[in-house]
């Protein structure tokens, strides 16, 4: 292997998932981060197919690698659509946004629409809106 050519760690996610939701009080953090962590797992193995380290991946979205490393990290902020993109473009992927339905409000949603009801989002919490 050359001197400074990335190789990526290999990570089971699901054994460090299982080992670490017998420690109280994760399984409740972790599930309120759950959209930040999948959003992470992309990124990272974006990256890792890729084959490029945080510094490569700086380097092309004219940051730092620190930027990149907060980027990276879940939990920390919320990055930007543009950042977001900017990022896909520097790993050679593109970024894709989806409104999916939600599975348990779906049907309430149906039924007060179907009144004549007009709903309006209140406030957002993890990625998803509470109706009233």
């Amino acid at each position: 292997m050359a001197e400074g050519e990335y190789v990526p760690v290999p990570h089971d996610h699901e054994a460090f998932l299982e080992h670490a939701r017998k420690r109280k009080g994760f399984s409740e953090a972790y599930d309120g981060l759950e959209d930040e962590y999948a959003l992470v797992r992309e990124l990272l193995a974006a990256r890792a197919q890729a084959g490029l380290t945080q510094e490569e991946v700086a380097t092309s979205m004219g940051t730092t690698k620190s930027a990149v490393s907060r980027l990276e990290g879940a939990g920390q902020h919320s990055p930007s659509v543009s950042t977001l993109k900017r990022y896909a473009e520097a790993v050679g992927c593109e970024v894709e946004i989806r409104l999916v339905p939600a599975r348990r409000r779906t049907g309430e949603i149906r039924r007060r629409l179907a009144m004549g009801e007009r709903l309006r989002v209140e406030r957002v919490h993890g990625g998803r809106g509470e109706t009233k």
